[in-house]
């Protein structure tokens, strides 16, 4: 009977806990994320080691570019889940973005933190799409003197092109591109749309014409025959 009177007690404060969280889920799917903020915290201050939450603030932290709080909220997240790869991967990510708005010094600062992110994230999950993305980018990104290598970027995208052709042809372009071989990014890009037709390469090809390329036109018949696509 004490068990049954205890569940009781606790069963409003539960269902108010619960109705909370959906109503700032709805919130959040709607990308209104400063309304959903105040509410995730307060299950937060209730519920400190409710992982979805803690989740979802460091999303609302990531969309609002608070990197400093993203970082925060995904390192809390790995901690509490260790064996949870992409709590590694959000907080690579959030440690990249930081070092990318936070000048030279702070970008030393958090080099090697973000790289064992990201690897950790391919140990607990060798399939990790984004984690190799996101190694690409690294590669790209640092500076030759501090360990950039385009030959270190490559070898993430050949693994890409075993786990999923499309984001291997994607990744190829995006290094392409970065180096300015545009002819090469654009066969790649067209390959990426043959194999899998997704949005994504056809808004990445037409984005080459028009910015690298300088070709509008193009642009505007790749962007029409993604729409004739989806219409068919």
């Amino acid at each position: 009977m004490k068990v049954s009177v205890t569940f009781l007690l606790f069963l409003p404060m539960m269902l108010f806990s619960q109705t909370n969280f959906e109503k700032a889920e709805k919130l959040f799917n709607q990308e209104k994320y400063t309304e959903a903020k105040p509410i995730f915290e307060s299950i937060f201050k209730e519920n400190p080691n409710q992982l979805k939450t803690i989740e979802y603030l460091g999303d609302i932290a990531s969309n609002l570019k608070d990197w400093d709080k993203a970082a925060f909220y995904y390192e809390k997240l790995k901690t509490l889940k260790p064996n949870e790869a992409d709590y590694y991967f959000k907080y690579g990510g959030a440690l990249g973005m930081k070092a990318q708005t936070g000048g030279k010094w702070v970008a030393i600062r958090l080099i090697g933190a973000m790289k064992g992110a990201f690897e950790k994230a391919l140990v607990l999950n060798p399939n990790h799409i984004q984690a190799r993305w996101a190694m690409i980018e690294y590669y790209l990104q640092l500076p030759a003197f501090a360990g950039g290598s385009e030959r270190k970027a490559q070898r993430y995208s050949n693994e890409l092109f075993k786990l999923s052709p499309v984001d291997g042809y994607l990744s190829k372009a995006h290094i392409d591109e970065y180096f300015k071989r545009y002819i090469s990014a654009e066969k790649n890009y067209i390959k990426a749309i043959e194999v899998g037709g997704s949005k994504n390469s056809y808004h990445r090809l037409a984005e080459l014409y028009r910015d690298k390329l300088h070709q509008p036109e193009k642009a505007l018949r790749v962007l029409q025959a993604y729409q004739e696509k989806i219409k068919s």
